[in-house]
């Protein structure tokens, strides 16, 4: 749970900056009151803020690791979402403070010889800027980025992805939010190469990225969702889970995770992105058919592992390794 992430408290910081970047996406910088320096994070953090009004969300810093002074985080202002968004592009201001949480990273860069293939949809090019950020200004060219937008209006950092330093390197595509205009990333996937792939998106990008590299090494392929998965999908119904080392036996009702199951029943199960994308909450499976819809498992290794964190059951109950 988001609540378990604000781990230490929440630290006041104060807006600096506010700024429209692109449609319906606005730019924030938070500082220190005192001007002090923030905790450090790496390329793919984020932290969970307190929106105006009362909310907790999870968003991706995306300044250079470097700049110690600040976090900045790039919000797109969600008109069908749950009023997190809404509530920070509507109502915060210049001066106001936020609480947020230290930095956290289940999306962060891991050494590659090969060099990286970053792939972004929409807004989901926030943890991936920083990325691109960091590698640059330590000297490293041996990246590549594609990225899809709807059009250039709704494209943020499209200016500085373009500069002359970065042509060969990124590629910006507008589809005009036509699927017959999407990007063709099969060129790019069909052959590893020794790189490593990080995705951030819509989940149908994401899912088709996943399609495309299931011959990749699964540890070479990574992914971060923006998005919370459908928590309540019209077929889903309500199973059992048995715990096969104590014997015990956990009600999951529709509309809630297995993970929020067991740690409703006192059980303690780490957990970061609870969207079925790091693989920290990976479960070894003993029985029962599951419902696999995380972003991280290998065909072959659905048989034995599931991500209780997105996933449910087809059968009436499930046996997990606990």
């Amino acid at each position: 749970m988001l609540t378990d992430l604000a781990e230490n408290g929440m630290t006041a910081l104060r807006i600096v900056r506010s700024a429209l970047i692109a449609d319906e996406i606005r730019l924030f910088d938070l500082r220190r009151p005192d001007g002090g320096d923030l905790p450090e994070f790496t390329a793919g953090s984020h932290i969970i803020v307190r929106t105006p009004n009362g909310l907790l969300r999870k968003y991706s810093l995306c300044n250079a690791p470097a700049e110690r002074d600040r976090y900045s985080l790039a919000v797109k202002r969600e008109a069908d979402g749950r009023g997190g968004s809404r509530s920070l592009v509507d109502d915060a201001r210049v001066d106001d403070e936020l609480p947020v949480s230290v930095p956290r990273n289940s999306f962060g860069l891991v050494r590659s010889p090969g060099g990286y293939i970053f792939i972004a949809g929409g807004i989901g090019v926030t943890p991936i800027i920083s990325m691109v950020r960091h590698l640059t200004a330590s000297g490293s060219r041996n990246f590549r980025l594609l990225y899809c937008t709807r059009r250039p209006e709704a494209t943020p950092f499209r200016e500085e992805l373009s500069v002359p330093e970065l042509r060969g390197r990124v590629k910006i595509h507008h589809d005009e939010g036509d699927p017959e205009g999407m990007l063709d990333l099969w060129p790019v996937l069909e052959q590893p190469k020794g790189q490593h792939v990080y995705c951030c998106g819509p989940r149908s990008m994401m899912q088709g990225v996943r399609d495309m590299t299931g011959h990749w090494p699964a540890s070479a392929v990574h992914f971060e969702a923006f998005t919370e998965p459908p928590r309540n999908a019209a077929a889903d119904r309500a199973f059992t889970v048995r715990l096969a080392r104590s014997g015990e036996t956990i009600d999951v009702a529709a509309g809630v995770t297995i993970l929020e199951a067991l740690r409703a029943k006192g059980h303690v199960v780490p957990s970061s992105c609870e969207s079925g994308t790091c693989g920290t909450c990976r479960t070894r499976l003993l029985g029962g058919e599951p419902d696999h819809r995380d972003l991280v498992l290998g065909d072959e290794e659905r048989a034995s592992d599931i991500m209780i964190c997105v996933s449910r059951a087809r059968s009436s109950e499930l046996i997990i390794d606990r």
